[in-house]
C-alpha cells in the first residue's frame, strides 16, 4: 500500500539545542534505515519550510502508523496522510 505523508516539524525555539541535535540524528538514522528497506520510498524537502513530503510503501495502515509513531521527531510533527493507488493511465509498472 502506498501512502503520501506530509510532515511539518515545529521544534519550540526554546528547546535545548543539544537535545534537538540528538533527536535529529536519531531521526536521520531511523528514516535512512526505512529508506534502505524500501518502506520509505521517497522523501522530498518542501522548499522554505521545515517540512517534507514522503511516499511510504507498506503492508497496511497499521504498519504505517507504527513507523510514524516511531519517528524521533514525532512529538514535534503535524502530519497529513493520504492513501494512494495506481492510476490507470500510468505508464510505470512500479508505482503500485
Amino acid at each position: 500500500m502506498l501512502f503520501q505523508v506530509e510532515m511539518d516539524v515545529n521544534i519550540p525555539l526554546d528547546f535545548d539545542p543539544e537535545e534537538a541535535a540528538a533527536i535529529k540524528a536519531r531521526e536521520k538514522a531511523y528514516s535512512q534505515g526505512l529508506q534502505e528497506s524500501g518502506k520509505w520510498r521517497h522523501i522530498w524537502r518542501v522548499a522554505g519550510q521545515y517540512s517534507n513530503l514522503s511516499i511510504f510503501d507498506v503492508e497496511s495502515s497499521e504498519e504505517l502508523h507504527g513507523i510514524l509513531m516511531g519517528l524521533p521527531l514525532y512529538p514535534f510533527m503535524t502530519m497529513r496522510v493520504t492513501a494512494l493507488c495506481r492510476h490507470p493511465s500510468s505508464v510505470r509498472e512500479d508505482d503500485s
